[in-house]
């Protein structure tokens, strides 16, 4: 007999939830008595090893909840699993922090949650469910939930998360892919600012621009802001409030736009090919504004997850010199480059848009065709 082995992935589902004030009461209260404990833990850690040279595990404060919950009652209005993932949470902060010290990578010590930092709480395993109407969560009760769409494969954690005041709730499902019929199709892609991305097939996808179209309005809404001066005022604070509503509404347009346009290629194509960028290195340059208005790497990781699950392969490919190489004879220097949107190579006369040429080099560094490529003396 033979066994068909089944691939599973991880898939996130977010849901509006409408509680009512008692439970948002509720949850405002859970936010705060997670956030204490989170601050607690890190000054724990901190005085420990300050002070005695001793480092204490996330495993040695999760013991001392029993206690804890003695000592102050109103932790047990809290699910204890909740508060056994506040300390992961903070064990996972310190994890990090040593990776990056070990890696010689600017570490970024734990910092203490303010009020307005700390904005969610984890169902690990259990004590929640959904149904179609409303969501029950330990501690708190049934709370009213927009199933817009349903959910698929089993459901492994819930996370309760505030956002500019309105309350969401994101379950993780285990799934099982679902492999999308070959097309025999493969396409390369280029990203830039003045274009999303080109593609090897001569596709020009429009940059929407999200942030830039926004400036306007969010210049107004922060000078509304600068001119509060009590910085603890509801004024302030209502005013702060709308400038994360803009944010919040660019970061929504980015994501929504990067799914359709991820989804897109992956429908369409069997292989995709982009370049390897150092976004984050290109982030911190004289188009840094540009470069996070169009958002490269969170359209990179959608793009791979979505593969993943459709059964596609997405390749990263090297990147120097694909807007400089002749992709008709594979001469390469910087001469080719005419403009920043004409491309001419100068041994055999091709002429194409720049970015269309480096979209069909980058397909073709996925799959070789064995063109041998000149390096000119005025590329070194």
């Amino acid at each position: 007999m033979t066994h068909i082995q089944t691939t599973t992935h991880l898939k996130a589902f977010r849901y509006r939830l409408r509680p009512t004030r008692a439970q948002e009461a509720a949850l405002n209260e859970q936010l705060r008595l997670c956030r204490n404990l989170y601050n607690s833990a890190l000054q724990e850690r901190r005085d420990a090893y300050r002070k005695a040279g001793k480092t204490v595990t996330g495993y040695d404060q999760m013991k001392y909840l029993t206690e804890i919950k003695a000592a102050l009652p109103e932790y047990k209005g809290v699910y204890s699993q909740v508060l056994q993932d506040v300390l992961k949470r903070l064990d996972k902060a310190f994890k990090a922090f040593f990776r990056r010290v070990k890696a010689g990578q600017t570490p970024g010590y734990p910092r203490f949650q303010g009020r307005d930092r700390y904005d969610s709480i984890c169902y690990p395993q259990s004590g929640f469910s959904v149904s179609e109407k409303t969501a029950y969560f330990s501690k708190i009760g049934n709370i009213r939930i927009r199933l817009h769409r349903p959910l698929e494969g089993k459901v492994k954690t819930a996370t309760i998360v505030r956002d500019c005041g309105a309350w969401y709730v994101s379950y993780v499902c285990e799934v099982e892919a679902q492999p999308l019929p070959e097309t025999g199709s493969s396409v390369g892609v280029d990203v830039g600012t003045t274009w999303f991305c080109i593609t090897s097939d001569g596709e020009f996808v429009e940059n929407p621009r999200h942030f830039q179209t926004a400036m306007k309005k969010l210049r107004v809404a922060q000078r509304a802001v600068a001119r509060k001066r009590n910085k603890r005022s509801n004024r302030r604070r209502k005013a702060v409030q709308r400038v994360a509503k803009l944010h919040r509404k660019v970061s929504r347009q980015r994501l929504d736009f990067h799914h359709k346009t991820a989804l897109g290629l992956v429908r369409e194509n069997d292989l995709i090919a982009h370049e390897d960028l150092n976004v984050g290195g290109m982030g911190r340059g004289n188009l840094a504004r540009s470069i996070h208005d169009v958002g490269w790497g969170q359209f990179f990781s959608l793009l791979a997850v979505k593969a993943e699950c459709a059964g596609r392969r997405v390749i990263r490919v090297d990147p120097r010199y694909t807007s400089q190489r002749c992709n008709a004879c594979g001469h390469t220097c910087r001469e080719n480059r005419v403009s920043q949107a004409r491309f001419r190579c100068v041994a055999c006369g091709h002429q194409e848009n720049a970015d269309l040429n480096a979209a069909r080099n980058i397909l073709g560094r996925a799959a070789p065709s064995g063109v041998n490529v000149a390096f000119c003396a005025s590329v070194a």
